[in-house]
């Protein structure tokens, strides 16, 4: 009868295999076929519960190359690249991404390509779609797509199961639909609509336990606390620009500044005048950091020369005086980021 490891019951065996680090997964694969199974069975990722070796990467798109995503793996500085998400559709922009279940969710969004010869996108404007990364078996897979096409939408997981509201439909028009997925029945829900629509993009946040759609260009805020009293309309009157959470705090960049966002204060936490000529980057909470990541630099003066970023700025929030250090830069992505998120091996 065959065993994993000689002399060792299956049983220990396992939780031995599952200390070794995910990026080295799949060279426990071409050990043998006994390895290569355990490596992708639900078993092992257990027993990385069990033995507290889960990992947090972060998972990252950009404009180039088009449907492409890496992991970062903070322990180790290094990138991994996911394999092409199968989509139809080219340049796959304006989605929403999150982590939830152990997997990686693309949901909705369009295409930003565009025809040589007529001018117009590629494919449709938004789509209903929804792909899901199992890091277990290293594969994309089609889920229940949404009820309503999105892009440019507010999307987030509340107590582990996908929100998604407002934003953009194939007409171009705004919505304020707003729908929930549970991602263990594969079924998406119908939830009561946002108060307003706006004719801007709009993102959600999870502050408190409560979900915040914030629509570029206005002061208001709508909240959702539970799906039985509906959202609610509160004046923030936040500063605008790329936003975060990190440990339950909302961060925001802003005229090169980096703040600590209250309901109806702030205070300035650093300097980051050095982005102000970055375009398209993302920031993230990420590990109780701040990741600023990727970007395109815009022409200066002269100069109409327009530079793809890779790189990875890191804000870490936990010491005395938070300071700016530098990851590793991806190696495959560059350019505008089109969506970013945690994941949980």
């Amino acid at each position: 009868m065959s065993v994993l490891i000689d002399g060792l019951p299956d049983a220990v065996a396992i939780r031995c295999l599952a200390r070794v680090p995910y990026y080295l997964h799949p060279k426990l694969e071409v050990v043998c076929r006994l390895w290569r199974d355990a490596a992708r069975s639900t078993e092992l990722y257990k027993a990385r519960e069990e033995v507290k070796s889960t990992e947090e990467f972060l998972c990252v798109c950009a404009f180039d190359p088009e449907n492409v995503w890496q992991l970062y793996d903070p322990n180790r500085d290094i990138w991994i690249t996911l394999p092409i998400l199968p989509s139809k559709v080219r340049n796959l922009a304006h989605f929403g991404v999150v982590s939830t279940a152990g997997k990686l969710f693309v949901l909705g969004g369009g295409s930003d390509a565009v025809d040589p010869l007529t001018g117009d996108q590629d494919g449709s404007f938004a789509t209903n779609e929804v792909w899901a990364y199992d890091p277990i078996v290293r594969r994309w897979a089609p889920r229940a797509a949404m009820i309503v096409p999105r892009a440019m939408f507010a999307c987030c997981v509340l107590n582990g199961k996908i929100l998604v509201a407002g934003g953009f439909t194939t007409c171009r028009k705004s919505i304020s639909k707003a729908e929930i997925y549970d991602p263990d029945k594969d079924v998406w829900v119908s939830i009561p609509d946002l108060h307003h629509t706006h004719n801007s993009a709009c993102s959600g946040l999870v502050i408190g336990g409560k979900v915040h759609v914030v629509h570029k260009g206005l002061t208001t805020v709508q909240v959702l606390q539970n799906l039985k009293e509906g959202w609610r309309v509160q004046e923030h009157s936040w500063v605008h620009g790329p936003m975060t959470v990190v440990k339950g705090s909302l961060y925001v960049m802003s005229h090169g500044l980096i703040y600590k966002q209250e309901q109806d204060s702030r205070r300035v936490v650093i300097s980051a005048s050095e982005f102000k000529r970055r375009i398209g980057c993302a920031m993230i909470g990420f590990r109780d950091d701040i990741y600023v990541i990727g970007g395109v630099i815009g022409p200066e003066g002269w100069n109409w020369d327009i530079k793809k970023m890779s790189g990875i700025d890191v804000l870490t929030l936990g010491s005395e005086r938070p300071v700016w250090q530098q990851a590793a830069p991806m190696t495959r992505c560059r350019g505008t980021i089109l969506g970013c998120a945690e994941l949980r091996i």
